[in-house]
């Protein structure tokens, strides 16, 4: 038997799933998002420049595609390799450029899945879906208030969430951040930091906001005395910093200030936040985003745009839900008619009575493989069928036909012609 790759699903039930979807798409377009797509394969390059080198996406985690002789596949065009997408922000970014969008705020998302080669365990997978929402062109601190607000409200208004957190923090601009890394190596060479695991040695020099990550609680023990970067903002982006806490606060927005979040894609300015839940993991962030006001710039645009978005986990997303999803306002599925041939002779009218039943959206099925009535009406119940209609040589030869309301038990005779109506009514 041939098993499904490692750190893959099998999704065999999409309600719930859908509903989500569903509900996030409506959700956004109450906001004037318009959904767009772009490719699952994209230039690795354009991750390199947009995510960082350092990065553990970038340096460890990335699916390069290969030719079937093993050699690196390379564009047409240049140097550079193709991989699966592990990130939808830079995407987004290289078709506003690409596609030389003139109008902005430009506010769009999408969906689909992306790819990270990770270890497998609850919530995290090698590929996993997520959508992808994104504010180019809007420079005002107040639309970052909007946005953590738009995604607070989705998840306690129309998923009915409670056990979660916001968590936010500032990053200052770029200059902010890189006077802070100064003060913060600083902090890590200090002899109060000695003890520091061997990653945090590499990540101290290579990508040093990650350390902020580092699992190790005696690494964690020693971050609790870092700087933090919100003691070393600029003048305006203190002003910014308050501005933020302020609006988030007058739009009833409960959130906790996080000092180690920095969110360890280098793209990163300013803003960034996380909602996670404890009901999780380990792995307990289903949203983050925050803004990225160089990347546009970064990735080639002539003239660079203020930006900022997020990303919310599908998968972890579904793990909240589905304790609740009794809860949720999830359509059900439509009932099921399915049609009995008696004989081989009531086939072809059985398939000519479905057929219009499927002309008129009614959701209908034929038993086509034949068997004794008793035992295609065990195989209906086992479909969870609503109704069944049997055809026979008498009801065939009366135009006729047995419908049987499976719900109530109550079976009558009647006429073809008005087998529609009935269902519909």
């Amino acid at each position: 038997m041939i098993q499904r790759i490692k750190g893959t699903q099998d999704w065999l039930n999409l309600r719930l799933f859908n509903f989500a979807l569903d509900q996030i798409k409506k959700h956004l377009t109450s906001y004037n998002f318009n959904q767009i797509k772009t490719p699952i394969l994209e230039p690795t390059e354009l991750f390199k420049r947009s995510l960082g080198v350092a990065t553990d996406v970038v340096s460890k985690e990335m699916f390069i595609i290969k030719t079937h002789d093993n050699k690196t596949l390379r564009q047409a065009q240049g140097e550079n390799y193709m991989c699966l997408r592990p990130e939808a922000t830079a995407s987004t970014v290289r078709a506003f450029i690409e596609n030389s969008v003139v109008d902005v705020p430009w506010k769009v998302f999408s969906w689909g899945p992306m790819f990270r080669y990770e270890r497998p365990q609850k919530g995290r997978y090698r590929e996993f879906n997520q959508i992808n929402i994104e504010n180019i062109g809007s420079s005002s601190i107040s639309n970052d208030a909007e946005l953590i607000k738009m995604l607070d409200r989705f998840f306690h208004e129309k998923l009915q969430l409670q056990n979660y957190a916001l968590m936010i923090n500032f990053l200052g601009s770029f200059d902010d951040r890189a006077n802070y890394k100064s003060v913060l190596k600083k902090f890590l060479e200090s002899d109060e930091c000695a003890g520091i695991c061997e990653t945090c040695k590499v990540r101290k020099d290579a990508n040093i906001l990650r350390i902020f990550d580092c699992k190790n609680p005696v690494c964690q023990e020693l971050y609790n005395n870092a700087p933090k970067m919100v003691d070393h903002l600029s003048a305006e982006s203190q002003k910014e910093w308050r501005e933020l806490q302020q609006q988030l606060e007058l739009l009833s927005v409960s959130f906790v200030i996080n000092p180690k979040l920095v969110r360890g894609l280098d793209y990163y300015n300013k803003t960034v936040f996380e909602f996670s839940s404890n009901d999780l993991g380990a792995q307990n962030a289903f949203c983050a985003g925050g803004r990225y006001d160089g990347l546009v710039k970064e990735l080639g645009a002539k003239q660079g745009q203020p930006a900022l978005g997020a990303a919310i986990g599908i998968e972890r997303l579904l793990l909240l839900l589905e304790p609740i999803q009794d809860q949720l306002p999830i359509p059900q599925s439509p009932k099921l008619t399915v049609i009995l041939p008696v004989e081989d002779e009531q086939k072809m009218l059985a398939l000519l009575v479905a057929d219009e039943l499927h002309a008129q959206d009614i959701c209908a099925h034929v038993m086509l493989d034949g068997g004794q009535v008793k035992k295609m009406m065990r195989k209906a119940n086992k479909m969870g069928a609503s109704y069944a209609v049997i055809i026979g040589e008498d009801e065939q030869q009366k135009h006729e036909v047995t419908f049987k309301n499976m719900m109530t038990g109550s079976e009558e005779r009647v006429k073809q012609v008005d087998l529609v109506d009935i269902l519909k009514n």
